[in-house]
């Protein structure tokens, strides 16, 4: 189904019993609230770097500690170190060998998620994980098989998830207060005069593999040729500082920018482990930004659940207005953009008045929550339980990657919830 040349061997382990909703019980090893957690952060691109960043500044009042830094760049590696103080490394396995490390965050570009995944929790390691949790479907499953069998903590980054208004429109819905829920809809559209995908990623024009010092790329292993992760090309700066634009590293728009949509509207619409879909499809093109990308600067997408809703969603790089995340139901309709409101809909004023305490309109509290990675330090010292947990973040990445695979393939997908594949 993907143009990857990988294989389930690559990336399954055998599979072991585990709770659907990870929680902080569930780890292996608990740190207490004293103890200092040890992390590594694994690529220090231009996320990673923010990541890197914010964990320093966070480091006495989370009780966490940088020990670690790799990427295979070795400029933006001399930047991690200095930014830290933490010990570098241009290879990751050294940093898994590492005895004291508790947890490790992953930034690299998406076709790395998968593996470096499986090998962080298999080396008793903590997981967070930017999105999208893996590039292709079997690597979410072999993923989520992996956490459940080794019960280790991983927190996929979809920010909105940390936003307190989807979990309380889930509590909403569950109590029946806009009635039968049967669709709902998010945006996430940019517009710039240079295509953002261009312009936040720079390409250094004297860095390569070919180079020394700081000028020094090993392409061979951000490839993951070896590994079946991507396929082995020539030397190609375009590909290295801007793969978001291309197949084999990443599924565009889709998987930058509407697994967030995604994520947070399947907590709404089915609970904090999300739901599998029954059918998707997609359309778009690439109508603008003709610069040699793979990618779409359009792309529209609709997913069809078992659960008898459907989602569409939209994200364009042509035009900046937004459709809002909504969610609509027989008798009401619920916006959640800023505090989430309710509002009947149609004939059924009654229906929706008896659920809303007499009103024809209604507004949830909302709460403050802790941040993505605030979460994570949480949940691996025993507190609270993931935003965004491997079961949620598999379920996401198998509707967006069906919707990339559909776009590509021009055919609808149709997924196979008892053998968990794509059937005709």
């Amino acid at each position: 189904m993907d143009s990857t040349t990988s294989t389930r061997r690559d990336f399954f382990s055998a599979a072991a019993g585990g709770s659907l909703l990870l929680t902080a019980a569930s780890a292996a090893r608990v740190l207490g609230a004293t103890d200092r957690i040890n992390m590594a952060v694994i690529g220090c691109g231009g996320m990673g770097t923010g990541h890197l960043n914010a964990l320093v500044k966070r480091g006495e009042t989370d009780k966490v500690r940088v020990v670690a830094v790799c990427d295979v760049y070795q400029r933006r590696l001399v930047r991690a170190k200095s930014i830290s103080g933490a010990e570098a490394y241009l290879d990751y396995r050294k940093v898994l060998d590492r005895k004291d490390l508790d947890a490790v965050l992953i930034a690299t570009p998406d076709h790395w998620h998968g593996k470096l995944s499986i090998e962080a929790v298999e080396a008793d390691k903590h997981v967070y994980c930017e999105k999208p949790l893996t590039h292709t479907v079997e690597q979410a499953l072999a993923v989520r098989e992996a956490v459940r069998r080794t019960k280790k903590v991983l927190q996929v980054g979809p920010n909105a998830t940390a936003s307190d208004g989807y979990w309380q429109a889930a509590e909403a819905v569950r109590a029946g207060r806009i009635g039968q829920v049967t669709w709902a809809q998010g945006s996430y559209n940019r517009n710039a005069r240079n295509c953002l995908f261009n312009t936040h990623q720079k390409i250094d024009p004297t860095a390569g593999p070919d180079k020394a010092g700081d000028d020094f790329i090993d392409w061979d292993m951000w490839l993951g040729h070896k590994y079946g992760l991507a396929p082995k090309i020539d030397w190609n700066p375009e590909h290295f500082f801007r793969f978001r634009k291309y197949w084999p590293y990443n599924g565009g728009v889709a998987t930058d920018l509407l697994y967030h949509k995604l994520a947070p509207l399947l907590i709404t619409l089915a609970g904090p482990n999300g739901a599998y879909p029954l059918r998707v499809n997609a359309a778009g093109g690439q109508y603008v930004e003709k610069d040699g990308r793979d990618i779409p600067d359009t792309f529209l997408l609709t997913i069809d659940y078992p659960q008898e809703f459907s989602v569409l969603l939209v994200s364009t790089l042509t035009n900046d207005s937004q459709l809002p995340d909504r969610v609509y139901g027989k008798h009401g309709t619920l916006d959640l953009d800023g505090e989430p409101r309710l509002r009947f809909n149609g004939d059924f004023k009654d229906e929706f008045k008896a659920k809303n305490g007499g009103q024809e309109e209604a507004r949830l509290a909302i709460k403050p929550r802790r941040d993505m990675v605030g979460n994570f330090l949480d949940v691996i010292r025993g507190n609270g339980t993931l935003h965004c947990n491997v079961e949620l973040g598999a379920a996401t990445m198998v509707a967006i990657k069906l919707g990339v695979e559909s776009f590509r393939q021009r055919k609808t997908m149709n997924w196979d919830a008892k053998s968990e594949r794509v059937v005709s």
